[in-house]
């Protein structure tokens, strides 16, 4: 009875085991799109992960960075569409400025850096349920710590995104 006992001890603990190592990661909620959604920045948002960089010519002229939490750090990861959610993705901008002193240490001008923060930080939230009028988005954008309150903005932005319905409204690919 006592080898019974044990080796049910044992199966039990291995089913366990694969059970957890076969399931999928699915992020904790970490607050930033309910804090985004009521106006605050998210904590630590500028820790957040590397997806992709961009340089935007044009009216925009920047060059940004776009982070993003674990949910959206995963799905990119793992390729899931549409992103689940609780994914929320930040674009961070800056002048696409110059370097004088980069091009004096190449002997020409060739080097370009990031200079003042430009065009707000934007945050787009997945929610399918709150959001589901704009491709289950929210569209968000803050200029030096305040929230734009733009009544416009979410249709605005959700117009430009449905050029990517395909990848589910989001523009930035994974840089691997």
């Amino acid at each position: 009875m006592k080898r019974v006992t044990t080796l049910l001890a044992i199966s039990m603990s291995l089913v366990t085991a694969v059970a957890a190592t076969t399931s999928s990661f699915v992020p904790a909620d970490d607050g930033a799109g309910a804090a985004i959604a009521d106006g605050k920045l998210p904590a630590g948002y500028r820790d957040w992960r590397f997806i992709s960089a961009a340089r935007e010519e044009g009216v925009l002229d920047d060059i940004r960075a776009v982070l993003g939490n674990d949910a959206a750090i995963d799905a990119y990861r793992k390729t899931t569409l549409p992103f689940p959610d609780g994914t929320v993705i930040a674009r961070l901008a800056w002048s696409y400025d110059s370097s004088a002193e980069n091009d004096s240490a190449f002997g020409r001008k060739q080097s370009f850096v990031a200079g003042h923060p430009k065009n707000g930080v934007q945050f787009m939230v997945k929610d399918t349920v709150k959001y589901a009028a704009t491709g289950g988005w929210l569209y968000a954008q803050f200029d030096d710590g305040k929230p734009l309150r733009d009544d416009a903005q979410p249709t605005s932005c959700f117009q430009c995104h449905r050029a990517v319905i395909d990848r589910d409204y989001v523009f930035t690919r994974y840089a691997r």
